[in-house]
C-alpha cells in the first residue's frame, strides 16, 4: 500500500508503536481469499480510523518482511482488527499468513497514514482498497453521522465483496457495486467510469474518498476531474 493525499492532508500520527507483539486471537477467511484476523491490542494504542500499521509474522525467516495493513477496528476497541487479501502464489507474507492460527504472534509497528474524513462524499474502493474506508464508515455509523455517505465498491465478482452483508444494512441503497468479470441482475458490470460515478456519486462538491489498485485510482482521479470535482476534495490512497 502506497499511502498519500491530495488536499492537504497530512500524515497523522497518534500513537508511536515499534515492534509490539500481539497474541491472534481469531484467523478465518471472510472471503476465499480475504483473511479476518483480529488479535490482542497493546497498551494506548491509539489511531485514526482509515490508518494502517506495518505487520510483520513472528516467525523465523519472516521478522523483518513488513508489510501495510489497514486497522478495520474502531480505536476504542480492545481488539485489532484485520481484513487482508492474501496472496498464495507470490509465496510471500500474505501467503505465510495463511499457515497462522489463533495464538501465534504477529508484530506491529509504527502507526500511519493521510486519508482520513473531512466531510460527507462518496468512497470510491477496488476489492481491498476497502479497507480504509470500513473503520472511517463504522465510526460514523456508530455517532449516528452517516447521513447521505455513500459507496461505490469495485470488484472482480460478487463474492468478492467484503462485508457486503454489513455494508448493505449500513448503507442499504447508497451501497452501490460494480463486478468486471461477473454479469448479476443485481449489480452493475464493467467498470467505474465517468458515466458510472455521475449517475451514483454524491454531487461533485462534496468529498470523494477513493482507494484501489494504482491503475484504477489514476483512472478514477481523471474521471473525477473531468467531472469538475476539485482536487482539495479529492482524498486518495494506493492499495496493491
Amino acid at each position: 500500500m502506497k499511502l498519500g493525499a491530495q488536499g492537504g492532508i497530512k500524515q497523522i500520527n497518534r500513537f508511536s508503536m515499534k515492534n509490539e507483539p500481539v497474541k491472534i486471537k481469531t484467523i478465518e477467511h471472510h472471503t476465499h481469499d480475504v483473511l479476518h484476523i483480529v488479535t490482542e491490542k497493546p497498551a494506548g494504542v491509539d489511531f485514526i480510523p482509515g490508518q494502517a500499521t506495518e505487520i510483520f509474522i513472528d516467525k523465523q525467516g519472516w521478522q523483518n518482511e513488513g508489510r501495510p495493513f489497514t486497522f478495520t477496528c474502531l480505536p476504542e476497541d480492545d481488539y485489532l482488527e484485520f481484513m487482508i487479501k492474501t496472496y498464495p502464489e507470490h509465496k510471500g507474507v500474505t501467503n505465510e499468513l495463511l499457515s497462522l492460527k489463533p495464538g501465534d504472534n504477529l508484530i506491529v509497528n509504527d502507526i500511519f497514514g493521510a486519508i482520513q474524513y473531512k466531510g460527507e462524499g462518496t468512497f470510491i474502493a477496488g476489492g481491498a482498497g476497502v479497507t480504509p474506508f470500513i473503520a472511517i464508515l463504522r465510526e460514523l455509523r456508530k455517532k449516528g453521522n452517516l447521513g447521505n455517505n455513500k459507496l461505490l465498491f469495485a470488484n472482480k465478482t460478487a463474492s468478492d465483496i467484503i462485508l457486503k452483508n454489513e455494508f448493505e444494512k449500513m448503507l442499504g441503497n447508497n451501497f452501490i457495486n460494480i463486478l468486471s468479470e461477473e454479469k448479476t441482475d443485481k449489480y452493475a458490470h464493467g467498470q467505474i467510469s465517468e458515466a458510472f460515478i455521475k449517475q451514483n456519486a454524491s454531487p461533485v462538491d462534496s468529498y470523494f474518498y477513493l482507494c484501489g489498485p494504482p491503475p484504477m485510482m489514476e483512472a478514477v482521479e481523471k474521471q473525477l476531474v473531468n467531472l469538475n470535482v476539485s482536487k482539495d476534495k479529492i482524498v486518495t490512497e494506493d492499495f496493491d
